[in-house]
């Protein structure tokens, strides 16, 4: 498999010749991460301005969570990919996922503790309005 294109700050691909100084790691792939380093590593670089990072952790998690849980980690996958939306200047399909965001948390049988749901809703109406 050839190596992942470097990315932006903002998750976007740039080319393979791209000015190091502008490119970002990208999120570690691990299967095994709880719903508190989810949480935070993700909010971590939601404060750092990275969304599209932590759309990947949030996404992540999802994929491993157990089943209960499993909604609610989709509802912060979107939630991300919504600030990513945003941040790249896309203020309609922000608003379009941050609703899905918003119904698919307000639909999940279980959320973790650990997930700060105020923030998420908070975040998600101000995309939406």
């Amino acid at each position: 498999m050839p190596d992942p294109r470097p990315r932006d700050v903002l998750g976007r691909p740039l080319p393979r010749d791209a000015d190091p100084s502008i490119i970002v790691a990208g999120v570690p792939d691990r299967p095994e991460i709880s719903d508190e380093e989810a949480w935070a590593e993700g909010t971590g670089y939601l404060d750092r301005g990275m969304p599209f990072h932590a759309h990947e952790v949030f996404e992540m998690r999802w994929r491993g969570a157990p089943e209960p849980d499993r909604l609610a980690w989709q509802a912060l996958a979107q939630w991300g990919a919504a600030l990513t939306h945003f941040a790249r200047g896309n203020p309609e399909g922000a608003a379009r996922v941050a609703d899905r965001a918003s119904a698919n948390l307000q639909a999940a049988s279980h959320v973790p503790d650990c997930i700060d749901t105020g923030r998420v809703r908070d975040s998600c109406a101000r995309l939406r309005g």
